[in-house]
This record gives structure tokens, C-alpha cells and sequence, in this order.
């Protein structure tokens, strides 16, 4: 077993814990990340830094036009484009954050935390971290008094999710703990039995985790996995079933579907957030306790040899992703880690952040 802390070596040199909260209001300030929409909605993602310019084949913004500005400024480039400025919403940052595995969508995210009842000063177990979505989105709801504790089989993933992170909060959170290592085996030996809150399952096969989660899961306490496909959504249900420790399972979807209201122009979309995944949610029940459950035909829940054999990685749509990408998204979310720590020393002036001012670009077409 292998339990990483979630200081960083930008993280060794400030003394002054980050909330997150400072750092989204105000000025505009150096290292900080920010969106740029001119008037064709085109968005592109900037991290300003002293002398930074941002250039277009329309023409050239200088990143001192932003610096001290306000939140909501319109500028203009040298060639008469303007542009306006705001600082990226979650959803914004999540979708344009470097990554190595894909994920959780916002309105995915929103949804677990939602229907998992994430509160304020949660005791919240995840995994896998993958490259921090679901954990900022778990991180904002626990507050600073809760815990996150991540698991990540992938040292790669987790130092993405880890630059994600810092880079979201200004630092590290001091709710966030992750472990590298498999959940299913290193669960019970790192938190108390009954002493966890809720549990986020984002992996190929959560039915293998079920019997670690019912072991640290207080009574009450709620069990979410999200899947890709159909065919995990049935073994996972079935897999809770059989356990006998979980209420009866609840799955559902969510898909987002956009409208264009423009004047009298008031029609969907044709374009729309469909398909993601699958949630489904269940609860410990209290020892000793039989599940109830509404009676039902019968049917086939038993899984043939043949149907164990299509659960590999491929065959549910898993992408393999290449160790280059894998460190070019590292590199990536460490430099912006460290030049949202930078932002961060800004508004405290006690922090011993050292940073080199570099300019990060990376676009997002909506």
C-alpha cells in the first residue's frame, strides 16, 4: 500500500492553507486562469503571466490589458477584437482541464453530488480520482471540514488529477487525501469500519468494490457508481442484490439538451450533451438488517462464462491512453497548479510560493 499526502513540492513552500474562495473573487491576477469569448463565442482558455501576450491571426492581447482588471472586462486586441474576460466556471475548467482519463461531466457531477447527499463536513470516499473532476466537485461540497479520500491505481492519473486540483483551489485542499492503490483491498485496512459517509465508484468494475464499501460504509450511508455501459449498469445492480447489505439499487441517466432563445427563435438546440454514463445508487442498510425489495417476475441474473469474458477494457469502450499523453497532462496540470499558486501568493501576503511566470494557452471551441 502506498498513501501519498496531497502537498506537492508548489504546496512545501507556503505555510498559509487555501480555501478556494479568495482566489475567485477580485482583480485579476498573474498565474490565474482565464476565459476569453469575443463575438462569434469563440472561448479560449489563458493563464496570464507578466508580459504574456495572447495572440490570434486577427491580432495580439496583452496580458498587462487584464492583470488588475475587474472580472467581466471587455478588451480589445491590436487588430480591434474585443474580447470578454471572466474567470472559468467549474464546468468551463473541467471540460478544458489537462487530462489522461476521461471525465466525470459536470452534469454527472452535479448529479452525485445531489442525489448522494454530499454535505458539508462529509467523511466521502472515491474512487478511481482519475483526472480530478469528481474530486473537485466532492472537495467544494465537503467544505474544508470533511474529507475526500481518493484512490487511484495510477501513479500518472493521480499526479494529473493532483495539478487539476491545486490548480482549481489556488493549492492543495486540506480536505483531499488520496492513496495509490486498489480500493477493493486497501479500503478496510485505512478507514474504520462504519466511519465513512458516502462512497463515488468511477471505474470498470465497481461490483468488485462492494463488499470493502459495505465494511467502512456507516448505516444510511449512500453508495454511487457511475458506468458507461448497459451491461455494467445490470452486474452492478445484481452484484448490490446479492449482497444483501444495500438497499434495492436505483439507476437513472442524465442528458442536458440546450435551447436557442432569440426573440421569437425559441427552439432546442441541435446539438446536445446525450449520453455519458450511467448512475446508480444504493444505502447500507443496518447490521443484521434484510433488504426490502418490490417482488418481481423472474428473471435470467446469472452471468454465463461468455458474458464475464466481454468485460474487458475494450470491449467496454475503455480508450488506452499512451504514456506520452499521460506526461504531457502531468506537465501541463503541474505548471498550472503552480501558476494558480502564484495567483494565490498575491492575495497572501505571508505565502512562500516561488514560481517562474510562464504562459499557458490552451483553447476550447464551444
Amino acid at each position: 500500500m502506498t498513501e501519498q499526502s496531497h502537498e506537492s513540492p508548489v504546496a512545501a513552500q507556503t505555510a498559509a492553507p487555501v480555501r478556494g474562495a479568495a482566489n475567485r473573487r477580485g482583480p485579476f491576477r498573474v498565474g490565474e486562469r482565464v476565459q476569453l469569448t469575443d463575438d462569434s463565442g469563440r472561448i479560449t482558455t489563458i493563464t496570464l503571466a507578466e508580459g504574456g501576450e495572447y495572440h490570434t491571426h486577427r491580432g495580439v492581447l496583452a496580458h498587462h490589458e487584464l492583470i488588475g482588471a475587474p472580472e467581466g472586462t471587455v478588451v480589445t486586441n491590436s487588430g480591434g477584437i474585443q474580447f470578454q474576460a471572466l474567470r472559468p466556471l467549474l464546468k468551463d475548467f473541467v471540460l478544458s482541464m489537462p487530462r489522461g482519463a476521461a471525465v466525470v461531466y459536470p452534469k454527472d457531477a452535479g448529479q452525485i453530488v445531489t442525489m448522494a447527499d454530499i454535505f458539508p463536513g462529509a467523511r466521502v470516499v472515491e474512487a478511481g480520482v482519475g483526472s480530478g473532476a469528481l474530486s473537485i466537485s466532492l472537495l467544494r461540497a465537503v467544505g474544508d471540514e470533511g474529507t475526500v479520500h481518493s484512490f487511484e491505481r495510477r501513479e500518472e492519473f493521480a499526479d494529473i488529477a493532483r495539478g487539476n486540483i491545486e490548480t482549481m483551489f489556488g493549492g492543495p485542499h486540506p480536505a483531499w487525501k488520496l492513496t495509490l492503490g486498489d480500493l477493493a483491498e486497501q479500503l478496510p485496512e485505512v478507514e474504520e469500519a462504519g466511519s465513512v459517509d458516502r462512497v463515488a465508484l468511477d471505474m470498470l468494475a465497481p461490483w468488485e468494490c462492494l463488499d470493502a464499501v459495505a465494511h467502512v460504509l456507516a448505516p444510511g450511508g449512500v453508495v454511487m457508481c457511475y458506468v458507461a455501459t448497459v451491461t455494467q449498469l445490470s452486474r452492478v445492480a445484481e452484484a448490490m442484490r446479492a449482497d444483501g447489505r444495500y438497499t434495492e439499487p436505483e439507476a437513472s441517466e442524465t442528458m442536458v439538451r440546450g435551447w436557442h432563445v432569440e426573440g421569437l427563435a425559441v427552439r432546442p438546440d441541435h446539438r446536445m450533451v446525450a449520453h455519458t454514463g450511467f448512475l446508480i445508487q444504493s444505502r447500507k442498510l443496518a447490521e443484521g438488517a434484510v433488504r426490502l425489495a418490490p417482488k418481481r417476475r423472474a428473471s435470467k441474473s446469472d452471468y454465463t462464462e461468455e458474458d464475464l469474458q466481454a468485460w474487458t477494457p475494450v470491449a467496454l469502450g475503455e480508450r488506452i491512453v499512451s504514456d506520452r499523453k499521460l506526461r504531457r497532462a502531468g506537465r501541463d496540470a503541474t505548471n498550472l497548479a503552480e501558476q494558480a499558486a502564484k495567483a494565490t501568493a498575491q492575495i497572501d501576503p505571508d505565502s512562500r510560493r516561488e514560481n517562474t511566470p510562464q504562459s499557458t494557452e490552451d483553447t476550447n471551441h464551444e
